[in-house]
């Protein structure tokens, strides 16, 4: 039988079936009525009885499709989730680099035309004749043909900024009667002692220049050259007080510090015209209360003897009360040489009957839970590691390298902090909240852990919520919350979260295709209901950011009384999160507990502008104005040694 129905194949005829979804069913109910069996089935053909089955059994069709469709996204739910959310990076530092920079476009002397009336003005109306005025040279003028020749290596800022002032500014800073000046040895006397603020004298050194049997043209060059070196020098030194030597973003991505911009013209400028050169000068460094504490702690560390009378106590003692160790006398004497005068006057009767035993006696555990307190570590008597660190202290050398970088450090904020505002310490595990006329509050909390570490940057504070909700970062859902997924698709329904769709529809856990929501193939939003078992407890103080940090209140309160305090996703716990709370909005711890024990989920607008910074220093003046030392929890000293290493051989 002829199977081709020639007939249907003329579109234009109008006794042609109108469409080709007819043709191809009127094909299929022939071949079926009559029997006969078609050419092997092509796509067209399985089209045909695909059409069939809907039309004919169509719930015979609509439950296959659905067999078919649970099947393909039971194989996808069930295929390993492999991919990760990574941590931000470190970097291998790239330094500023010097670059050569020519002098060339100041070599020329520039005069301007002047009108002057002619001799003879003849008529009225006579147009004046133009001529030049008179050409007075000064000694930086008549020196200025050396300049075609001479280039100087500097940070490009430096160079621009070194061509910028003498276009407009053409005359000698540091010259006089064709030697350097009085000026010149202040200044380069400054720059020499640049160690003293935790720079490097050697980035800021200018040679006095060699004149003697020098005349003309190579006595210009020589006075020349030193003058742009010693401008260039004291602009380098401008620029790396104010804004450290390191740009702390080409660390890591953990840093978000913006750089200072700092005006090198207007640095000359008023370098050129004061009495006071090396106040001038020095005046670049911070000029506030925490860099003057460093600087005094580098210069009392300096002055001081090396090592000579350290206690070791060997590494690796464990001692709880009541045990005994032959390191109880080096215990003892640390203490004794480590503790504060306060604390050897109260235990003066204990020091002072210690006679070199082993036994670890009730009298000297009060002595080491008094020696903890002290220094805010757990006072439990247990004499661990962080315990041992705190007695033996820190070596003298690792004291100058923290404050140098601790200094370093301090360039990278604003130079006033503002009298109002929290800062947080990550090494010191603390936050502090300080304002004009109010007692200091300062609590433990808990930050990153090393794999989540805690971002350094600084904002505003704008928001207390209470009884808040825990939006769960993109991070943790595909690092933690997918894998329990794959195994217990409703584990998110029944843990007290909320999943909604990016238009707030709210959806069961069980029916996300969380292999597309890793792979940022389709995107839902989690969110965990406000309660006890919430991950941010009470509270939340809120200074909006894009690494969203922020300090809140946790169930997890043990952690609190551990010395090293980096358990977070890097989030800062707050240990007294109502005080916190209480004291940025203004308010009492009262009225915070109030709006809590409301119970429901509100926000409230801090008041005034409160900066916050969530720093890092492993040598910091605390309250009292002592300077303290910090285990450097997540490394950061040595990444930042290593960009200033970078810096000096960039520099050499």
């Amino acid at each position: 039988m002829n199977t081709d129905f020639p007939l249907l194949r003329k579109s234009g005829d109008k006794r042609s079936l109108k469409s080709n979804t007819t043709t191809v069913l009127l094909a299929g109910v022939m071949t079926l009525c009559l029997g006969t069996a078609l050419v092997p089935l092509s796509a067209g053909n399985a089209a045909a009885q695909g059409l069939f089955q809907r039309l004919f059994n169509p719930e015979g069709a609509r439950l296959k499709e659905l067999k078919a469709r649970e099947a393909q996204e039971q194989e996808q739910r069930q295929k390993p989730i492999k991919v990760r959310v990574s941590a931000p990076k470190y970097f291998t530092y790239k330094p500023d680099r010097l670059v050569s920079v020519s002098l060339d476009g100041l070599s020329k002397v520039k005069t301007a035309a002047v009108e002057v009336p002619a001799v003879d003005a003849g008529t009225e109306g006579t147009a004046p004749e133009v001529q030049s005025a008179p050409l007075i040279l000064t000694p930086f003028d008549k020196a200025r043909p050396a300049l075609k020749s001479i280039s100087i290596k500097v940070l490009p800022e430096v160079g621009k900024a070194v061509n910028a002032y003498y276009r407009d500014h053409p005359g000698f800073v540091w010259v006089e009667d064709g030697r350097p000046t009085a000026r010149a040895g202040t200044a380069r006397r400054v720059l020499a002692s640049a160690a003293d603020y935790g720079l490097d004298g050697d980035d800021y050194r200018v040679s006095l220049p060699a004149l003697s049997g020098l005349d003309g043209a190579e006595r210009d060059a020589a006075l020349m050259t030193f003058e742009m070196e010693m401008t260039a020098a004291v602009m380098t030194y401008a620029l790396d007080a104010e804004r450290g030597r390191v740009d702390p973003n080409r660390i890591s991505e953990y840093h978000d510090l913006p750089r200072h911009k700092v005006d090198l013209v207007a640095a000359i400028e008023n370098l050129a015209t004061t009495m006071d050169v090396a106040g001038s000068i020095e005046a670049h460094q911070p000029q506030n209360a925490e860099f003057a504490a460093l600087k005094a702690e580098l210069s009392r560390l300096r002055a001081q003897d090396k090592e000579d009378d350290r206690i070791v106590i060997t590494p690796g003692t464990f001692l709880k009360p009541g045990q005994a160790s032959p390191e109880m006398n080096n215990i003892v004497a640390a203490i004794s040489k480590n503790g504060s005068d306060a604390l050897r006057q109260d235990q003066a009767v204990t020091l002072s009957a210690y006679q070199g035993t082993d036994e670890y006696t009730p009298e000297l555990v009060a002595l080491v839970k008094a020696f903890q307190k002290e220094n805010n570590l757990s006072a439990d008597g247990i004499v661990g590691k962080n315990s041992i660190i705190a007695m033996v202290g820190v070596t003298n050398e690792a004291k100058i390298a923290k404050v140098e970088l601790a200094m370093e450090r301090r360039r990278w904020l604003p130079e006033q902090l503002g009298a109002r505002k929290v800062f947080i310490n990550q090494p010191a595990f603390t936050a502090t909240y300080t304002a004009p006329g109010e007692d200091p509050l300062s609590m433990r909390v808990v930050v990153g852990k090393k794999s989540n570490q805690t971002n350094f940057f600084y904002d505003t504070i704008e928001v207390v919520e209470y009884n808040p909700y825990w939006g769960v970062p993109y991070s943790i859902i595909v690092n933690e919350m997918i894998p329990k997924l794959a195994k217990d698709p409703s584990y998110l329904d029944r843990s007290g979260y909320e999943v909604t769709t990016p238009g707030g529809k709210k959806i069961s856990s069980s029916s996300v295709d969380w292999y597309s929501v890793a792979s940022k193939k389709s995107s839902v939003n989690v969110r965990q209901y406000p309660g006890r078992s919430n991950a941010l407890g009470e509270l939340k103080i809120l200074f909006p950011n894009k690494h969203h940090i922020y300090m809140h209140d946790t169930p997890s309160k043990s952690l609190f009384k551990k010395d090293a305090r980096a358990f977070s996703h890097g989030c800062v716990r707050l240990q007294d999160p109502r005080a916190m709370a209480a004291a940025v909005l203004g308010k009492t711890k009262d009225y915070v507990s109030a709006q809590i024990g409301q119970g429901q989920n509100r926000q409230e607008k801090v008041p005034g502008e409160i900066p916050v910074y969530v720093s890092y220093f492993t040598a910091w003046p605390e309250l009292n104005g002592k300077v303290d030392y910090y285990t450097d929890v997540y490394n950061r000293d040595r990444y930042l040694l290593k960009a200033l290493g970078a810096t000096e051989k960039a520099r050499s």
